[in-house]
């Protein structure tokens, strides 16, 4: 018998409020194939889905397959998010790499655009990853009202309501405050590292700048010179001549 989803509140978060959307530069960009899309387009939709998922994605990391068959509409956007939440990459970055309550935050960012509620959505997601595992939790999470309300079929998951009119700042993006791993991976790995170079750059401004005629210059020129002086000569007693000493008589 399969264990229910243990409820739990939402809280009244950016993208929950209703507001009055207008369009400008602060407005995230929506990829959807909803539409017909040219190649580039198209490029540019898995792009957006590999940064949304991935954040970046190596040459290593890429699901040649999926685009293929997402490129000829054999898939939807929906089926690709879902292969890469499958995929290789995203287990051993995300999954191998954090707790479950961890790995729950960075799913719930990704899938739904927003934060989690509470620690109590993460311990609901967390039960469902312990009893079905990583696919059954992605297919509950893409199969859920919430996913398909906002994104649908053919829309690509983005971070919802970051930015608000009349704010001077939106809500920093999940890739900079959620890291991929946490702090214990990240003391395991070594991180942060200090890394010094070999060599010191330094830079003098134009006023401090040796010119033409400058003796600081030829400092360098003297010094490998070394010159020597001549020893002073050291005269015996025994040697000295009476009859050359002047003297009274």
């Amino acid at each position: 018998m399969a264990i229910p989803l243990l409820s739990y509140a939402p809280n009244s978060q950016n993208q929950r409020v209703a507001a009055f959307e207008v369009g400008g530069d602060e407005k995230p960009v929506v990829f959807s194939t909803e539409n017909t899309l040219s190649y580039t387009e198209m490029t540019n939709l898995i792009e957006a889905a590999y940064r949304q998922i991935f954040f970046h994605a190596f040459k290593w990391d890429r699901e040649v397959n999926l685009e293929s068959q997402l490129r000829n509409g054999q898939i939807t956007v929906r089926d690709f998010i879902r292969g890469l939440l499958l995929s290789k990459t995203f287990k051993n970055s995300f999954y191998d790499k954090n707790s479950n309550y961890r790995f729950i935050e960075h799913c719930i960012q990704r899938v739904f655009g927003r934060d989690v509620y509470s620690e109590r959505e993460k311990i609901a997601w967390s039960i469902v990853v312990a009893t079905k595992g990583i696919q059954g939790l992605v297919d509950q999470l893409l199969n859920s009202d919430e996913y398909l309300e906002n994104f649908g079929y053919d829309t690509v998951p983005y971070q919802r309501r970051r930015n608000l009119p009349s704010r001077e700042a939106g809500e920093v993006p999940f890739n900079i405050k959620s890291p991929r791993y946490d702090a214990y991976h990240r003391a395991i790995l070594g991180f942060p590292q200090i890394i010094w170079q070999n060599a010191v750059r330094t830079y003098k401004t134009q006023e401090r700048t040796s010119k033409a005629g400058d003796p600081s210059l030829y400092l360098g020129m003297a010094r490998s010179i070394a010159p020597q002086g001549n020893p002073t000569p050291r005269v015996s007693a025994m040697n000295i001549d009476m009859n050359k000493v002047p003297y009274r008589k």
